[in-house]
């Protein structure tokens, strides 16, 4: 034993109990653990009833493996994964792609690009449900925007963007991208302008210029980030509902449902919410490993730039 310890055992009978109370206090004595306890009660009060309490109920609906049966023999479960894994793979691949190149374009320092810099955020300030209603309306087939320039530049009739799988899978990829991309731009801006400029100096000095400066200097120091951001992107597509559902509505014949549509769809409007929770249930297997890695890389690898 230490002194310490010894002090202790040698001292009156409460002496280790209160040590161990102090000890779970954090050090805080009186009013300041009062306080402490009257500010942190609110707030696990509610994360038990609005994260804990919906979680579990949500589990014990869709545990049934009879739900999950019903499911895989239903052809429109398995076009709708397939749905999911297009969406999200192109969606969030090809945005986060075109975010990091743009990233560059808009480090630019002249008035036009900071001009432009404001109109191309446009998309993402705005609220989702008017984007995705808008979108919705630009691909109509009589008189959405983009059949009548067809019309009025060729003088040819456009497609009827919304009646087949293909393109109307094709347009909730498109105005997905469109509404989310200038967030992720801004994310990976902060990250450009955050690279210390004697780097970039060096490399001149060194002769790596243009290409071979982004090769060897920007895309090493933002490779983490750019994953971090892949991964939370896709976490969160993976639960996206706003775009799909207002932009084709799953249609034509719900042959453009996801996940997340066919979950409010089977929930809400088919009247079975089982069956919609374990619709949902059902992205956990890679949901889950995802957080997971997710919060390993945040918490063992050092965003430096």
């Amino acid at each position: 034993m230490d002194g310490t310890q010894q002090a202790l055992v040698a001292g009156p009978p409460g002496a280790i109990a209160r040590l161990r109370r102090r000890g779970w206090r954090r050090g805080l004595r009186g009013s300041e653990y009062n306080w402490a306890i009257a500010f942190t009660v609110p707030y696990a009060a509610i994360f038990l009833a609005f994260v804990v309490y919906p979680v579990c109920f949500g589990l014990w609906m869709g545990h049934s493996p009879a739900l999950y049966r019903d499911l895989f023999n239903d052809g429109t479960y398995l076009r709708t994964v397939v749905n999911t894994l297009l969406y999200v793979g192109i969606g969030v691949n090809v945005k986060m792609f075109f975010a990091f190149l743009l990233s560059g374009f808009f480090m630019r320092r002249k008035w036009w690009v900071r001009a432009l810099f404001l109109i191309y955020i446009l998309p993402w300030a705005m609220p989702a449900l008017p984007t995705a209603v808008s979108f919705h309306w630009l691909l109509n087939g009589q008189w959405g925007l983009f059949n009548n320039l067809l019309y009025f530049l060729f003088g040819i009739d456009g497609p009827i963007w919304l009646n087949s799988r293909g393109t109307a899978l094709a347009s909730n990829i498109v105005a997905y991208i469109w509404k989310f991309m200038p967030f992720w731009t801004v994310i990976f801006l902060a990250g450009r302008m955050a690279i210390p400029r004697e780097l970039y100096e060096a490399a001149d000095v060194d002769g790596a210029t243009g290409y071979r400066r982004f090769r060897y200097v920007t895309v090493p120091l933002l490779a983490n980030l750019y994953l971090i951001c892949t991964l939370l992107s896709t976490v969160f597509t993976v639960g996206d509902f706003t775009t799909v559902y207002f932009v084709s509505g799953g249609g034509p014949a719900m042959s453009t449902d996801v996940l997340a549509t066919l979950g409010i769809r089977e929930a809400f409007i088919v009247a079975r919410p089982n069956l919609g929770v374990a619709v949902v249930m059902t992205a956990l297997p890679v949901l889950i490993p995802l957080v997971i890695y997710l919060m390993r890389k945040l918490r063992t690898t050092e965003v430096q730039l």
